[in-house]
């Protein structure tokens, strides 16, 4: 009945001919680049914070070593999983995350005033729920492209679900977080082909919703004024950022040397963690930074082309979601450490420690790798126009077919 939800479902993959096939090589590299820089900095940054934390210098080096070798063998798997077939386990996905965010609400490990941790606080269930909301929503909205204009249709149940899910990890309380899913709900929203004025309204929701819980939340009302505070005047900063500063100042242009920061040791706040690029900086200085955030802007190059070069609207959505993740993930991450943004928890991608944070974000480069190399798998498909981000600007701007009432849509689907 109607159409089909997914288009080239004729047509199958085999991961036998895929892996022939090989990696996409650029991605690979990138992100190999990025492992071993994160690998280097962290047991830079970790042998006094672990040792004093857990008594051995290189308890948190191991520990990231093996979680690192869990998600090399899942990006792995996923690299081979066809990703047409995330429509079939997404939701049972998305339950089990509910699930885990409830849980930790009531079972957890309080941590800087917040109950987001399991496992010694390895596992954070956000950071999951960062990945399979991206993948979620990707599979949502590609059912319900057709009829994303409707607002009781697209715009309404897309508040729900991002309600529930950012509402959940608010709760911990986690704003990042939060406000990380949010965006990404909103970029694919649009890259779907939502209608401008739904785009609208929903900006300036998230604009009020983000005024209020300003206004009402205790932390979000010290962040913002250490923000503006420190804005107006450096010395006036959170202590954090402050020691950030006084790293990246110490570090200028070439570093310190690798090893030789003393920031770390002196109380620079989570330095193996939030605090990791402000030792990047120290160590390794200006040209450090820039080759890390060079790696970062490869990364999100690589991951648009890919979205470009999709078989099909689904791949072209998860492949730009997953990229947005990251490199908003980074960006924010960095802009804080030199005070360009209010505080916010967001780990930085592949470089700082914890375990959810790097196996979720290997498995989402394994999906992309499986997007990649299903590029050239699917003849031209029906949704050939879906294939680039032009052609969603130019669709919502010029196809009459959207501006059609469903009971004509709906003729002409059964004509």
């Amino acid at each position: 009945m109607g159409t089909r939800t997914f288009v080239n479902e004729h047509v199958t993959f085999s991961p036998t001919k895929n892996l022939a096939r090989g990696i996409d090589i650029p991605l690979a590299l990138t992100v190999v680049a990025l492992v071993v820089f994160g690998l280097i900095m962290l047991y830079s940054a970790s042998f006094d914070f672990s040792f004093n934390e857990y008594g051995s210098s290189t308890y948190m080096f191991a520990r990231q070593i093996r979680w690192l070798a869990l998600g090399l063998l899942a990006a792995f798997i996923l690299s081979l999983f066809d990703y047409h077939n995330w429509r079939k386990i997404v939701v049972p996905a998305m339950l089990s995350t509910i699930g885990l965010l409830i849980t930790v609400l009531f079972i957890n490990e309080i941590r800087l005033g917040a109950s987001r941790t399991l496992y010694e606080g390895s596992y954070q269930p956000s950071e999951i729920a960062k990945l399979v909301a991206v993948i979620y929503l990707s599979v949502w909205l590609y059912a319900k492209r057709q009829f994303l204009h409707d607002v009781t249709l697209g715009l309404i149940p897309l508040g729900v679900i991002l309600g529930i899910i950012g509402g959940l990890i608010y709760l911990q309380p986690d704003l990042s977080a939060a406000g990380t899913v949010l965006i990404l709900g909103g970029l694919l929203f649009f890259l779907a082909g939502a209608d401008m004025k739904q785009i609208v309204f929903l900006l300036f929701l998230a604009l009020v919703m983000g005024w209020v819980i300003v206004q009402f939340s205790a932390t979000g009302q010290d962040r913002v004024a250490s923000f503006l505070a420190g804005w107006q005047d450096p010395t006036n900063a959170s202590y954090h950022v402050r020691r950030s500063f006084e790293a990246v100042i110490k570090g200028g242009v070439f570093g310190v040397g690798l090893g030789q920061a003393d920031t770390k040791l002196t109380g620079l706040p989570f330095a193996p963690t939030d605090s990791i690029f402000a030792v990047v900086a120290e160590e390794l200085g200006l040209f450090g930074s820039v080759l890390l955030m060079g790696l970062y802007g490869a990364l999100v190059w690589r991951g648009l082309s890919i979205a470009r070069r999709a078989p099909d609207m689904l791949g072209t959505l998860l492949a730009s979601g997953i990229t947005f993740w990251i490199g908003i993930e980074a960006m924010i991450n960095m802009a804080v450490m030199v005070g360009l943004m209010p505080f916010a928890g967001n780990a930085l991608p592949f470089i700082s420690a914890g375990g959810s944070n790097l196996v979720s974000t290997l498995c989402a480069i394994g999906i992309v790798l499986n997007i990649s190399r299903q590029s050239g798998d699917f003849a031209k498909s029906e949704e050939n126009e879906w294939r680039s981000f032009g052609a969603v600007v130019d669709m919502r701007r010029g196809n009459g077919r959207r501006s059609v009432p469903r009971s004509r849509r709906s003729q002409r689907s059964h004509g």
